[in-house]
Order: C-alpha cells, then structure tokens, then sequence
C-alpha cells in the first residue's frame, strides 16, 4: 500500500455531525455477546437481504476486544444505522478468538445482512472468515484478513502509522536510547504491522511494508535506538500495567515506552507515576483514550497515533447497507478504504479533543469512565 498523508481528523459531512447530536435508536449494542432473542431473518437464499422481525435490514459488526477505542466506533455505528436506516448488532468479544468464533458463528445463524470483523487471528481465523463471506457479505475494518473472501477492508495503513509513530520517538528521545513495545497480542496483523512500521523508522530502514516481520523476542539494535522487547498481555489490563511494571525494574536505563493498543498506554502511565518517572520515561502512543490524551495536554505522554475508530464503524455500517440492497458499486476500488491516521502531540491535543467530543456527545467526565 502507498503511503499516506493524514489529514485533518474525520472530514464529515453535516447531516453526519447533527446525527451524532440526537439520541440515535438504530442499533442495539451488545458489548459482551448475549443470548438476546432477536428476531430471525426469514429462510430462503442466502443472497436475499436479510431483516429484523420490524422489517430492517440487520448487520453486525464485530471488534477484536472490549476497549475505549471500540466505545468511539460503536458512535459511528449508531450514526450509520440511523442514517441508512438499517439495524445494527454490535458485538465485543471479551476473551479472544474463540468468542469471537463463536459470535461468528452465531450471527451466521442469525442470517445477518452483512458482517464487518475486526480479525484477531486472520491466519487461523481464514475457514471461519469464509464461512461468514460464504453466508453474508463480509468486510474486515481495523485489521485486516487478506487472505480471506472478505469484500473490502476499512482502516488505515498500519505499517504506515507505526513508521508515524516512530518519528514521534524520534522527536521524543532525539538522542536515542532503550525503547519497549507494549501491545494487546501479536498475531492480530493491525499489531504485527504497527509494530514492524515502529521497528524499520527506529532503524533507520527503507520504506518496505512487506518486510518480514522481525521476530519478537531479542533485542533489535540500531545506530541510534535499541528495541529492548515487545510484551503481550492479552488485553489483560493488569497484566498490562504488570508487564510496564517490570520493564521498568528490568531496565532502569529504558527511555520511552511505546502502547500499541488503546489501553496500554494509560496502563504505562500509572506504572511509570508508581515508579515516580514521569518525565525521565518518555510515552508513545496509539489511540484516543482519554487518559492520554490527558497526559499529552499535561506533558508526560508525548504524543499518539490516532485512528478514526468513529469512521470504522460509521463506513463498515454504511458499507453492508449498500451492499445489502444490491449496491455493489458501493465496494471501495481496490478492496480498501483508507482512513489515514494522525499524529496528536500537545500542540493541537485540544483541538482534536474537542472534535472527537463534538461527534461521540460526550464531555471530559464521559470519556473518562469509558
């Protein structure tokens, strides 16, 4: 994929901001897949769009985890679903891939109209993706699954982010040094692609997106910069926050630590205020939660690389809409639609805020309970 410039965050239309506004009815949200009895599609071919016992077309959409992050996404759906009037099942698997196997499964049985999956495994997860693209109309968001019959991916280009990401190290600690990688899992190519963009910027290597993925254990050393580690916690805060813990007991010299996913990064920052290091331990970051964008606005997070999470969610719904009604012209050229990431660092942190609030309807006190 070529690389991206990141524009101004989310360039929305009007009638999409005052949808955000309203108390919004068309999607029923399932955070933790229930036995909820919702009505069942009519039988008959797979291929006829498939509708509610109220006479909507329903679709799904499926996130690799419960975070913050997936709360924002969950807002675009809502958007879209009001918007598209269709109706919207939105699922979080609390504990990996076999929930999200089963919640799969599930809404296969349950004769959706469409499936948008953000894939934890996509390697091992191909037989259960075809499944899904054999039974309804399947696109990936957030992370993709190349290899699958999936019909388009909407997300943005990871490994480009992660090279983001490295040149926010890179002006954080311009002196070079120890740097850590913490992310939720590996495996999850979203993860393995931010990961290797960080690795090749902190290098120093040529722009290569389709570089093997250097292994995770050893130590990965350059002119300038040392990868002391990546560490996985399963998106297991308390592992987390243990594994940050660590990190900063095992190597008293570390000089930044980077959060690949939502939670990690304000996981880092609790353990480095127990350590009293703030300020001496430098902060990267990826996503939009609010403790990081707090700690960007009072100095000891340097920056992160935000996503579009409300985008995802608002183009996967839009998306399996068209699509159900007969609209394949709908299917982004090529198979991807990119929504580029941003780089927010103290300079404009509050602007960003407040646009992201101004779409999900929250305030400071919301955003923070999330």
């Amino acid at each position: 994929m070529p690389a991206h410039a990141a524009p101004k965050f989310l360039p929305l239309c009007g009638a999409l901001l005052i949808a955000v506004g309203v108390s919004l009815t068309g999607c029923k949200i399932e955070k933790i897949d229930t036995n909820a009895t919702d009505s069942q599609a009519t039988d008959g071919d797979s291929t006829a769009v498939k509708t509610s016992g109220e006479g909507k077309i329903r679709v799904a959409y499926v996130t690799n985890g419960i975070a913050s992050f997936w709360d924002i996404a969950e807002e675009g759906c809502k958007a879209a679903a009001k918007d598209h009037d269709v109706e919207c099942l939105v699922r979080m698997p609390p504990d990996g891939t076999a929930d999200q196997k089963r919640m799969l499964e599930e809404l296969i049985s349950d004769q959706v109209a469409g499936v948008a999956v953000s894939p934890i495994d996509p390697d091992n997860q191909t037989s259960i993706l075809n499944e899904v693209a054999k039974a309804t109309n399947l696109i990936t968001h957030d992370s993709d699954a190349p290899k699958s019959n999936r019909l388009a991916y909407i997300g943005m280009n990871n490994y480009d982010a992660g090279r983001m990401c490295g040149k926010l190290v890179k002006e954080a600690m311009p002196e070079g040094g120890e740097v850590m990688i913490f992310v939720g899992r590996l495996g999850q190519l979203n993860a393995d692609q931010r990961r290797q963009g960080i690795i090749d910027e902190l290098l120093n290597r040529s722009d290569d997106p389709e570089r093997p993925f250097d292994p995770a254990d050893g130590v990965l050393k350059g002119d300038k910069y040392t990868i002391l580690d990546t560490r996985t916690d399963n998106f297991d805060f308390a592992i987390a926050k243990s594994r940050a813990e660590d990190a900063i007991v095992k190597h008293p010299n570390i000089g930044c630590m980077i959060g690949l996913f939502a939670y990690n990064p304000p996981n880092i920052l609790e353990a480095i205020r127990g350590a009293d290091k703030v300020g001496q331990i430098k902060v990267v970051a990826f996503d939009e939660d609010a403790d990081t964008l707090k700690a960007i606005q009072d100095g000891s997070c340097y920056g992160t690389i935000v996503q579009n999470p409300y985008q995802y969610g608002y183009k996967s719904v839009e998306l399996l809409a068209k699509l159900a009604r007969g609209d394949e012209s709908a299917i982004p050229e090529g198979g991807f639609l990119d929504i580029p990431a941003r780089a927010i660092r103290k300079d404009n942190v509050d602007e960003f805020w407040a646009e992201l609030k101004e779409l999900t309807g929250t305030d400071e006190s919301d955003a923070s309970a999330k």
